[in-house]
């Protein structure tokens, strides 16, 4: 596929980039094969048996009507362990965002970028005052919870929202930190928790303050289904809040919003918890493992992730557009430059995190196209990953933390100072 044709079908998709199938049809890459570095899903869920018992029953998935939203919310509340009352399903997290603003945001909303494009697309779309805190860069993207109360109250917001973890950083609130911002702005018409991708984080064991939402009357946390089950066709989110805002929400749903893939999905889920619980974990080990390997690239900065991809800021002089143009057409990789994240430029990439053998087509795709190819006698990072590949699994995990011990570097001092033990 030609450089100018990958470039137009980009330009084409100003505030994401094109579709899997768009650039499949095009013939991206060799064979139309792409290696996925940009959506981020989770790789080993549901399992192969689970794809195939979806397919033994495609045909009636597509045939019928699925149940209503009541039902399915109920089987998944039974699962998690959820007040039905408190929780409100949609069609994707993204149509709950819709909802949101239509329903609570009425002047305007405050948050911290970059962060998920359609927390600041959808209010301005709607004629909303967005007042945006930008992340020092300086600081590792990390959010000063302070900081934040002082900007809100300086710009008078009366909405306000967080991504912990932070998309595309995958920056980081503890808990307690979480909860004392809902507490410092306990005034506000509404405070949203988008918790998308905090099933990847294991910084402490329980994160999530779902639990204190439901509590306060102007606390609502996003949850995805999509990108922790591995599914984002399938479009399937949800909200945590007191039930005068999940009722609110669920009111205002059309009928049917959530499809029979879905319903089927949610009703596997009982029985594959062992499965899933194992697929976060390999997730946080492969992020753990990619991340090591991509700061042994000369030049590339990378930050310190929660969630299940990777921030990196690429040498100077390269260009994420033309990086990631030339890693498609070139190699097959598919990666998301950031040139359209608010707060962001194309001198940043959000890689996903993805298995070894991915990660290791990655690493040589990235040395060959910035820095060109290495002579034979000097091996790269792309050399010794491929070497690793052929390792064994039980040699591999006793590598990795050696490598690990002897000092991550993310080339940033600033950085290595957040990720550096105390």
């Amino acid at each position: 596929m030609a450089g100018t044709n990958v470039t137009a079908l980009f330009r084409a998709s100003t505030a994401h980039s094109p579709s899997y199938f768009t650039l499949n049809r095009a013939g991206a890459g060799a064979a139309g094969q792409i290696t996925d570095f940009c959506i981020p899903c989770n790789p080993y869920f549901p399992t192969p048996e689970m794809f195939d018992e979806l397919g033994s029953r495609l045909r009636e998935i597509l045939t019928y009507y699925p149940s209503s939203a009541d039902t399915i919310t109920a089987e998944l509340c039974q699962v998690l362990g959820l007040n039905p009352q408190t929780v409100a399903m949609g069609n994707g997290s993204t149509e709950l965002i819709t909802w949101i603003d239509h329903l609570l945001v009425h002047e305007s909303l405050a948050v911290p970028v970059p962060t998920f494009g359609r927390w600041t697309d959808q209010p301005m779309e709607t004629g909303k005052r967005v007042d945006m805190l930008l992340l020092p860069e300086a600081h590792g993207f990390g959010l000063d919870p302070e900081s934040f109360v002082r900007f809100i109250r300086t710009r008078g917001s009366r909405a306000a929202v967080i991504c912990n973890p932070n998309n595309p950083d995958g920056g980081f609130l503890p808990k307690h930190q979480v909860l004392a911002l809902l507490d410092a702005l306990q005034d506000l018409d509404l405070v949203v928790v988008d918790e998308s991708f905090l099933e990847f984080a294991d910084a402490e064991p329980e994160p999530s303050v779902a639990a204190e939402a439901v509590l306060r009357t102007n606390v609502i946390v996003l949850r995805s289904l999509g990108k922790n089950f591995g599914l984002h066709g399938v479009r399937f989110g949800y909200l945590v809040s007191n039930p005068g805002l999940a009722g609110k929400v669920r009111a205002a749903l059309p009928k049917w919003n959530l499809n029979s893939f879905a319903e089927t999905v949610v009703f596997m889920l009982k029985g594959h918890r062992q499965e899933y619980a194992d697929s976060i974990e390999r997730s946080r080990r492969d992020r753990e493992e990619m991340t090591w390997w991509l700061s042994q690239l000369p030049g590339l900065t990378v930050y310190p992730s929660q969630g299940n991809f990777v921030y990196v800021r690429l040498p100077e002089g390269a260009d994420g557009t033309v990086l990631r143009d030339r890693l498609l057409s070139e190699h097959g990789v598919l990666v998301r430059d950031c040139a359209n994240k608010v707060g962001s430029s194309s001198r940043f990439l959000r890689l996903v995190v993805r298995p070894q053998q991915d990660v290791a087509r990655l690493i040589s795709a990235l040395e060959q196209v910035l820095y060109g190819q290495l002579p034979d006698d000097t091996p790269g990072p792309a050399v010794m990953l491929a070497r690793d590949c052929q390792q064994t699994a039980s040699a591999r995990n006793a590598v990795l933390p050696g490598a690990m011990a002897r000092g991550y570097t993310s080339g940033t001092a600033a950085v290595d100072r957040l990720v550096s033990p105390a």
